[in-house]
């Protein structure tokens, strides 16, 4: 099945369902659905039934994805993805190594602001950071030119918080795990915008 036919198998039961809320639950790893040569996402009556159990979780108990997930290992079997993934914690070196950037590079992205350790360690999304800033670095943008982009960054963390806030005022039961999966998929929504803004402008700017 498509995207869009399982969209129409569960709005009927649950009618706020969309398919951003679907890749969203993929790109968290609690479904898998498989991919066509030409990338088109193929799910199967597997996948629905996960997606209903999933829906049906958030609605009747207020749970959190990361409690969904261990309960749908209970019943379907742990995903690959939740089973392979471990947690990144890095010493200054190991960061320095895996990310391919020099001492001086690193105390910039200190400086700056661009990432920070906790505890004298490093995570994934400072690796992320690193390296990213590393590669940038050959087309002779570093730490000091990326000011602009972590304000931008701290702009749309203001519009997750403003947009979560009503969730975490009311204090219902599971409201900590509602405004969680909320913010998560403002994130991916906020970013697939930004991508887009982006590569709108760029083929302004080549004048294409």
């Amino acid at each position: 099945m498509s995207i869009g036919e399982v969209l129409a198998l569960l709005q009927g039961e649950f009618p706020d369902v969309t398919i951003s809320k679907i890749r969203f639950l993929e790109g968290e790893g609690l479904i898998e659905p498989e991919r066509s040569p030409s990338g088109y996402r193929k799910f199967t009556h597997l996948h629905v039934e996960q997606l209903r159990f999933i829906l049906t979780e958030q609605r009747d108990h207020y749970l959190p994805l990361r409690v969904i997930k261990d309960r749908m290992a209970e019943n379907f079997g742990r995903p690959r993805a939740v089973q392979t993934k471990q947690e990144v914690r890095l010493s200054r070196a190991e960061l320095l190594e895996a990310a391919g950037i020099d001492e001086e590079t690193l105390d910039e992205l200190e400086d700056y602001g661009l990432l920070a350790p906790v505890a004298r360690r490093y995570d994934e999304e400072a690796l992320k950071v690193a390296r990213s800033v590393g590669a940038l670095a050959r087309f002779g943008l570093h730490a000091r030119h990326l000011r602009a982009v972590k304000a931008a960054a701290e702009r749309e963390c203001g519009l997750v918080e403003q947009a979560v806030a009503p969730i975490l005022k009311r204090r219902a039961p599971g409201a900590i795990g509602e405004a969680d999966e909320a913010a998560r998929e403002l994130s991916k929504l906020l970013l697939d915008l930004h991508e887009a803004l982006v590569r709108t402008g760029i083929r302004s700017v080549l004048g294409r």
